[in-house]
Protein backbone atom coordinates (compact mmCIF):
# COMPACT_ATOMS: atom_id res chain seq x y z
CA UNK A 1 0.00 0.00 0.00
CA UNK A 2 1.30 3.38 -0.87
CA UNK A 3 1.31 5.91 1.88
CA UNK A 4 -1.19 8.53 2.24
CA UNK A 5 0.74 11.58 3.04
CA UNK A 6 3.50 13.46 0.77
CA UNK A 7 6.85 15.35 1.78
CA UNK A 8 6.10 18.87 2.82
CA UNK A 9 10.14 20.11 3.05
CA UNK A 10 13.02 18.53 2.10
CA UNK A 11 13.94 15.84 3.64
CA UNK A 12 17.36 16.88 5.90
CA UNK A 13 16.16 20.12 6.82
CA UNK A 14 15.77 19.58 9.97
CA UNK A 15 18.27 17.23 11.82
CA UNK A 16 17.18 14.86 14.21
CA UNK A 17 15.11 15.78 17.22
CA UNK A 18 12.53 17.27 15.19
CA UNK A 19 9.16 18.46 16.97
CA UNK A 20 6.47 20.92 17.57
CA UNK A 21 4.94 21.25 15.36
CA UNK A 22 2.33 24.25 15.76
CA UNK A 23 -0.25 26.45 13.02
CA UNK A 24 0.13 30.19 13.65
CA UNK A 25 -2.84 31.85 13.42
CA UNK A 26 -1.71 33.36 10.08
CA UNK A 27 -1.07 29.78 9.08
CA UNK A 28 2.29 29.16 9.10
CA UNK A 29 3.46 26.29 10.50
CA UNK A 30 6.21 26.32 13.09
CA UNK A 31 8.46 23.75 13.88
CA UNK A 32 11.49 23.32 16.31
CA UNK A 33 15.49 22.44 15.63
CA UNK A 34 15.50 24.07 11.73
CA UNK A 35 19.29 22.69 10.91
CA UNK A 36 20.47 22.90 14.59
CA UNK A 37 18.87 22.95 17.80
CA UNK A 38 18.11 25.78 19.78
CA UNK A 39 16.09 27.43 16.65
CA UNK A 40 12.51 27.55 15.40
CA UNK A 41 11.56 26.95 11.58
CA UNK A 42 8.65 28.41 9.80
CA UNK A 43 7.44 26.38 7.05
CA UNK A 44 5.39 28.89 4.75
CA UNK A 45 4.33 27.07 2.29
CA UNK A 46 5.23 23.76 0.07
CA UNK A 47 9.60 23.08 0.32
CA UNK A 48 9.20 26.71 1.76
CA UNK A 49 11.09 26.68 4.64
CA UNK A 50 13.31 29.11 6.76
CA UNK A 51 14.92 30.03 10.22
CA UNK A 52 12.45 31.76 12.34
CA UNK A 53 14.24 32.62 15.33
CA UNK A 54 17.27 31.39 17.65
CA UNK A 55 16.18 30.56 21.44
CA UNK A 56 17.88 31.82 24.40
CA UNK A 57 21.20 30.24 24.72
CA UNK A 58 20.86 26.99 26.72
CA UNK A 59 17.03 26.26 25.70
CA UNK A 60 15.66 23.50 23.17
CA UNK A 61 12.17 23.44 22.65
CA UNK A 62 10.66 20.20 21.86
CA UNK A 63 6.48 20.72 22.18
CA UNK A 64 4.94 24.01 20.81
CA UNK A 65 1.55 25.24 21.07
CA UNK A 66 -0.38 28.92 20.89
CA UNK A 67 -2.09 30.28 23.67
CA UNK A 68 -5.66 32.06 23.71
CA UNK A 69 -3.60 35.62 24.68
CA UNK A 70 -2.19 34.55 21.02
CA UNK A 71 1.61 33.89 22.54
CA UNK A 72 3.43 31.15 21.45
CA UNK A 73 4.67 28.72 24.14
CA UNK A 74 7.24 26.42 24.15
CA UNK A 75 8.22 23.44 25.85
CA UNK A 76 12.36 23.76 26.69
CA UNK A 77 13.58 20.67 27.90
CA UNK A 78 17.04 21.56 28.14
CA UNK A 79 16.58 24.67 30.43
CA UNK A 80 13.66 23.32 32.62
CA UNK A 81 11.23 26.07 31.06
CA UNK A 82 7.87 26.88 29.33
CA UNK A 83 8.93 29.73 27.61
CA UNK A 84 6.53 32.54 25.83
CA UNK A 85 7.07 33.57 22.72
CA UNK A 86 5.69 37.11 21.19
CA UNK A 87 5.95 36.46 17.15
CA UNK A 88 5.28 40.04 16.45
CA UNK A 89 8.21 41.17 17.91
CA UNK A 90 10.71 38.41 18.22
CA UNK A 91 11.21 38.19 22.28
CA UNK A 92 11.31 34.81 23.88
CA UNK A 93 10.75 34.83 27.86
CA UNK A 94 10.83 32.51 30.19
CA UNK A 95 7.20 32.08 31.66
CA UNK A 96 8.10 28.86 34.10
CA UNK A 97 11.46 27.86 35.04
CA UNK A 98 10.78 24.96 37.18
CA UNK A 99 13.95 22.85 38.07
CA UNK A 100 12.18 19.89 39.59
CA UNK A 101 11.00 19.34 35.94
CA UNK A 102 12.97 16.42 34.86
CA UNK A 103 12.40 17.74 30.98
CA UNK A 104 9.04 19.67 29.98
CA UNK A 105 8.26 17.35 26.52
CA UNK A 106 4.58 18.54 25.16
CA UNK A 107 2.13 21.12 25.79
CA UNK A 108 -1.55 21.35 25.62
CA UNK A 109 -3.04 24.57 26.53
CA UNK A 110 -6.64 25.02 28.17
CA UNK A 111 -9.37 28.10 26.98
CA UNK A 112 -8.45 29.75 29.98
CA UNK A 113 -4.72 29.80 29.38
CA UNK A 114 -3.51 27.30 32.16
CA UNK A 115 -1.09 24.92 30.44
CA UNK A 116 -0.21 20.88 30.69
CA UNK A 117 3.20 19.83 30.14
CA UNK A 118 4.21 16.39 29.83
CA UNK A 119 7.18 15.49 32.07
CA UNK A 120 9.05 12.46 31.11
CA UNK A 121 11.97 10.52 33.08
CA UNK A 122 13.60 8.56 30.51
CA UNK A 123 16.29 7.14 32.78
CA UNK A 124 13.26 5.42 35.22
CA UNK A 125 10.84 4.81 32.70
CA UNK A 126 8.33 7.08 34.55
CA UNK A 127 6.91 10.64 33.75
CA UNK A 128 4.08 13.12 35.31
CA UNK A 129 2.26 15.60 34.02
CA UNK A 130 2.46 19.44 35.38
CA UNK A 131 -0.51 22.42 35.35
CA UNK A 132 0.95 25.53 35.18
CA UNK A 133 -2.52 28.54 35.80
CA UNK A 134 -3.19 31.42 33.70
CA UNK A 135 -0.55 33.31 36.31
CA UNK A 136 2.03 31.26 35.78
CA UNK A 137 2.16 29.25 39.01
CA UNK A 138 3.33 25.17 38.45
CA UNK A 139 2.17 22.35 40.24
CA UNK A 140 1.77 18.13 39.48
CA UNK A 141 -1.13 17.46 38.52
CA UNK A 142 -0.56 13.99 37.83
CA UNK A 143 2.30 11.61 39.04
CA UNK A 144 3.83 7.90 39.19
CA UNK A 145 2.58 7.60 35.29
CA UNK A 146 4.60 5.92 32.53
CA UNK A 147 6.89 8.06 30.11
CA UNK A 148 4.66 10.35 29.71
CA UNK A 149 4.79 12.42 26.13
CA UNK A 150 2.08 13.76 23.49
CA UNK A 151 -0.77 15.34 25.54
CA UNK A 152 -4.07 16.51 24.28
CA UNK A 153 -7.03 17.76 25.62
CA UNK A 154 -10.82 16.73 24.12
CA UNK A 155 -12.40 19.93 22.27
CA UNK A 156 -14.83 20.87 25.16
CA UNK A 157 -11.96 20.83 27.28
CA UNK A 158 -13.11 18.30 30.15
CA UNK A 159 -10.73 15.53 29.19
CA UNK A 160 -7.15 15.13 28.77
CA UNK A 161 -5.33 12.54 26.80
CA UNK A 162 -1.58 11.37 27.51
CA UNK A 163 0.47 9.39 25.93
CA UNK A 164 2.69 6.54 27.73
CA UNK A 165 5.53 6.55 25.09
CA UNK A 166 7.75 3.43 26.67
CA UNK A 167 4.07 1.41 27.67
CA UNK A 168 2.53 2.26 24.70
CA UNK A 169 -0.90 3.38 25.95
CA UNK A 170 -2.88 6.61 26.36
CA UNK A 171 -4.62 7.94 29.97
CA UNK A 172 -7.60 10.00 30.19
CA UNK A 173 -8.11 12.08 32.80
CA UNK A 174 -11.18 13.77 34.15
CA UNK A 175 -10.26 17.85 34.22
CA UNK A 176 -11.67 19.80 37.05
CA UNK A 177 -11.70 23.21 38.75
CA UNK A 178 -7.96 24.45 38.80
CA UNK A 179 -6.79 22.18 36.41
CA UNK A 180 -7.10 19.24 38.36
CA UNK A 181 -6.55 15.92 36.76
CA UNK A 182 -8.98 13.00 38.04
CA UNK A 183 -8.80 9.36 37.22
CA UNK A 184 -6.26 8.35 34.33
CA UNK A 185 -7.66 5.11 32.98
CA UNK A 186 -6.19 3.33 30.12
CA UNK A 187 -8.12 4.64 26.95
CA UNK A 188 -5.99 2.43 24.38
CA UNK A 189 -3.14 -0.05 24.18
CA UNK A 190 -1.26 -0.80 21.87
CA UNK A 191 0.92 -4.34 21.07
CA UNK A 192 3.93 -2.58 19.89
CA UNK A 193 5.65 0.33 18.66
CA UNK A 194 6.00 3.89 20.97
CA UNK A 195 4.23 7.08 21.21
CA UNK A 196 4.85 10.24 20.65
CA UNK A 197 2.47 13.54 19.82
CA UNK A 198 -1.28 13.71 20.25
CA UNK A 199 -4.17 15.93 18.64
CA UNK A 200 -7.63 15.83 18.26
CA UNK A 201 -9.94 16.86 16.17
CA UNK A 202 -13.55 18.66 16.68
CA UNK A 203 -15.11 15.16 16.56
CA UNK A 204 -12.58 14.18 19.71
CA UNK A 205 -10.86 11.69 17.77
CA UNK A 206 -7.12 11.49 18.68
CA UNK A 207 -4.55 10.97 15.92
CA UNK A 208 -1.50 9.53 17.56
CA UNK A 209 1.90 9.82 16.17
CA UNK A 210 3.42 5.88 16.73
CA UNK A 211 7.42 5.94 16.88
CA UNK A 212 8.48 3.50 14.71
CA UNK A 213 5.52 1.81 13.00
CA UNK A 214 5.40 4.66 10.27
CA UNK A 215 2.22 5.47 10.79
CA UNK A 216 -0.79 7.78 12.26
CA UNK A 217 -3.38 5.82 14.29
CA UNK A 218 -7.06 7.47 14.62
CA UNK A 219 -8.39 6.48 18.14
CA UNK A 220 -12.28 7.30 18.91
CA UNK A 221 -12.99 8.83 21.82
CA UNK A 222 -14.27 5.40 23.19
CA UNK A 223 -10.89 3.83 22.77
CA UNK A 224 -11.20 2.38 19.29
CA UNK A 225 -8.79 2.27 16.94
CA UNK A 226 -10.84 3.34 13.61
CA UNK A 227 -8.09 3.60 11.15
CA UNK A 228 -4.33 4.15 10.14
CA UNK A 229 -2.75 6.57 7.94
CA UNK A 230 0.59 4.89 6.59
CA UNK A 231 3.58 7.41 6.09
CA UNK A 232 6.62 7.24 4.22
CA UNK A 233 8.94 7.99 7.21
CA UNK A 234 8.54 5.18 9.93
CA UNK A 235 9.40 7.45 12.82
CA UNK A 236 6.51 10.02 13.54
CA UNK A 237 6.87 12.19 16.31
CA UNK A 238 4.37 14.89 17.04
CA UNK A 239 1.45 16.28 14.53
CA UNK A 240 -0.66 19.28 14.16
CA UNK A 241 -3.79 20.51 12.00
CA UNK A 242 -3.80 23.37 9.66
CA UNK A 243 -4.41 24.39 6.06
CA UNK A 244 -6.91 26.93 5.32
CA UNK A 245 -9.78 24.62 6.15
CA UNK A 246 -7.76 22.98 9.44
CA UNK A 247 -8.63 19.73 7.49
CA UNK A 248 -4.62 19.20 6.41
CA UNK A 249 -2.47 17.23 8.88
CA UNK A 250 1.02 18.15 9.13
CA UNK A 251 3.69 15.63 10.98
CA UNK A 252 6.95 15.96 12.01
CA UNK A 253 9.30 12.66 10.75
CA UNK A 254 12.37 11.87 12.72
CA UNK A 255 15.42 10.66 10.97
CA UNK A 256 13.83 11.98 7.47
CA UNK A 257 14.15 15.40 8.77
CA UNK A 258 11.07 16.47 7.52
CA UNK A 259 7.74 17.19 7.55
CA UNK A 260 4.84 14.76 5.71
CA UNK A 261 1.39 15.77 5.34
CA UNK A 262 -2.29 14.59 4.08
CA UNK A 263 -5.62 15.68 4.42
CA UNK A 264 -7.88 14.82 7.18
CA UNK A 265 -11.74 14.93 7.31
CA UNK A 266 -12.52 16.40 9.64
CA UNK A 267 -10.44 19.91 11.37
CA UNK A 268 -8.42 19.90 14.47
CA UNK A 269 -9.93 21.63 17.70
CA UNK A 270 -7.18 23.54 18.53
CA UNK A 271 -7.24 24.85 14.82
CA UNK A 272 -10.87 25.82 15.19
CA UNK A 273 -9.66 27.59 18.21
CA UNK A 274 -6.99 29.58 16.79
CA UNK A 275 -9.65 31.00 14.76
CA UNK A 276 -10.55 33.61 17.62
CA UNK A 277 -7.26 35.37 17.13
CA UNK A 278 -6.95 35.86 13.21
Amino acid sequence: MEPASRDWVAEGTFPRGIEGPAVAPDGRLLVVNYQRPGTLGVISGQFQAGLLLVLPRGSVASGLRFGPDGFLYAADHRGHNLLRIDLDNGSVSVWVHEPRMHQPNDLTIAADGGIYASDPDWNNGTGRVWYVSPAGQARVAADHLGTTNGLTLSPDGRWLYVAETVQRRIRVFEVGDGGALDGGRVLVEFPRHKLDGLRADVDGNLYVARYGAGEIAVVAPSGEVRRTVRLKGAYPTNLTFGGEDGRRMFVTVDKRGLVESFRVPRPGADWVRLQDLR
